[in-house]
């Protein structure tokens, strides 16, 4: 082995470990880890170790490959029963609502940086996706109605197949030689061709996988990947769009009960993390500290009306058709995050040296460090202030568990927090489905197996194992009696997803 091969692998695992250890500092401070990520890449950049990088067309493949991971998980993990009744707002959000971004802000570029219509518009649409590694990170950690998390999470999952294709014909200037219905023909083609992609490799993996008896349960994860990724490819090939495939084919295979799920959902986060980590690295590291001081006013301008201007507007129009309130949306335009996507959709421009490509990812790289601060800190403040906070959720416990998956059975975990009404109600009054049971109570670090006459109180947690069937019902009972207490269906409460 060569000494420079042993160098590069010693700073890359340090890099690696220095990023997983930055997790649970950046959670304790409430800073993004994101933003911990991009500054590893800075400090052992040219400025910092003095590893010199600027490989535009290498980071655009390694972005890629990264957000197919990244895409795929959150599409695993997308519960279809949530998912299902926000669709048509996702869907909405994701073309409707890009649309209008980009054109907004590609308006507000042009009159404020006198920049021509190509390039502003290309900063338009390079700021028009959501993140999906940033939204599902900071979503998670918040308690929010099924609803409003399921809308944000697919929007981020679907979004960036639009995105994608708008900013490479822009850097492209494939669409001075056509006119704009043939333009509007092609994204329907590659979104459509990608759905029927992502939903035929969706289809066959799971018929394959159910019927499959694999030689050890570490092939599983691995399968499922890898179809993902076929869904992708194919989708390439076809001159679709191969990110919605992918997330399409991540929906049916993670709501499909495949054998050894748990070892799936936990493979792909640990995939997830490692591409998220590698990506913001990469990206800090094609950064150049010098120039970006230059870019701090013009991003924090194209950052206010993208933030104040563009994104209500988006929401706005996308969420017409459907019964969403003005605080829903309020706090779907403050939470529609940017991370990594679109400093990766700027290096497009950048390999296609399109002129001012070099000033568009100064200015992307800097206004994503500066509002994911300001936008990640206030969301958990602003979902409280807007009244669209859920005062306890159930959540799907990650473990490997063999017995439970014979069962077709999953194991939540629920948090009795202050001001939830589940406090001071007992196990047996909570009502819960045949099928469902609260099998252990953790109370200040101890745990105990509860009787029906158990009171529950104040930072309790509960495991609660509901089979399949009951699964969408025990949650939706949970939910009703921690907004109306045991008396919750006499007040005609069902735990359903609000509209107000």
């Amino acid at each position: 082995m060569t000494p420079g091969l042993e160098l590069a692998l010693l700073l890359g695992a340090a890099v690696l470990l220095v990023a997983i250890a930055a997790v649970r500092f950046s959670t304790r401070l409430g800073v993004p880890s994101l933003l911990v990520y991009l500054a590893l890449g800075v400090a052992i950049g040219e400025s910092g170790l003095g590893i010199r990088f600027d490989d535009a067309e290498l980071t655009r493949v390694l972005g890629f490959c990264a957000l197919i991971v990244i895409i795929a998980e959150g599409g695993l993990t997308a519960r279809w029963s949530t998912l299902r009744p926000v669709l048509g707002l996702a869907a909405a959000l994701s073309t409707v609502g890009v649309l209008v971004s980009i054109l907004v802000v590609g308006l507000v570029v042009h009159l404020l940086l006198g920049l021509d219509w190509r390039l502003a518009l290309l900063y338009g649409a390079v700021l028009s996706s959501t993140d999906a590694a940033a939204v599902f990170a900071t979503l998670r950690r918040l308690r929010l109605p099924p609803r409003l998390v399921a809308a944000l999470e697919a929007e981020s999952g679907m979004n960036d197949a639009p995105v994608v294709i708008l900013v490479v014909l822009l850097s492209a200037g494939t669409t001075e030689g056509h006119p704009w219905w043939y333009e509007v023909l092609l994204v329907g083609y590659e979104l459509g061709m990608g759905a029927a992609v992502g939903v035929a490799a969706g289809i066959t993996g799971r018929w394959a996988l159910r019927r499959a008896a694999l030689p050890s349960s570490g092939l599983y994860p691995i399968a499922v990947v890898g179809f993902t990724v076929l869904a992708y490819a194919a989708g390439a090939v076809l001159h679709a769009s191969g990110f919605l495939a992918v997330y399409v084919a991540g929906v049916l295979l993670g709501n499909a009960r495949l054998p050894h799920r748990q070892a799936i959902l936990g493979f792909a986060d640990g995939l997830a993390w490692l591409a998220q980590i590698g990506l913001f690295v990469l990206l800090g590291l094609l950064a150049t500290p010098g120039r970006l001081s230059g870019a701090v006013l013009p991003a924090v301008l194209v950052g206010l009306a993208l933030l104040l201007l563009a994104r209500p507007l988006s929401v706005l129009a996308a969420a017409l058709p459907f019964r969403m309130n003005l605080r829903e949306q309020a706090f779907l335009s403050w939470a529609g995050l940017r991370g990594a996507v679109p400093i990766v959709l700027a290096t497009i421009p950048l390999s296609e040296r399109v002129p001012g490509a070099d000033q568009l990812f100064d200015v992307v790289f800097v206004l994503v460090v500066i509002f994911t601060l300001l936008q990640a800190g206030t969301l958990a403040p602003a979902a409280r202030r807007l009244r669209v906070t859920a005062p306890a959720e159930p959540a799907e416990i990650r473990v490997e568990t063999a017995p439970l998956e014979r069962m077709r059975a999953d194991l939540l975990q629920l948090e009795v927090p202050a001001g939830s009404r589940l406090v001071g109600v007992h196990v047996d009054e909570l009502r819960l489905p045949v099928g469902a049971s609260v099998t252990l109570v953790l109370r200040d670090g101890t745990g105990f197996v509860p009787g029906p006459d158990t009171r529950l109180k104040i930072g309790d947690s509960l495991l609660i194992v509901a089979v399949a069937g009951v699964r969408d019902e025990a949650e939706r009972r949970l939910r009703a009696v921690s907004r109306r207490g045991r008396l919750a269906r006499w007040f005609g409460e069902y735990g359903e997803d609000r509209d107000g």
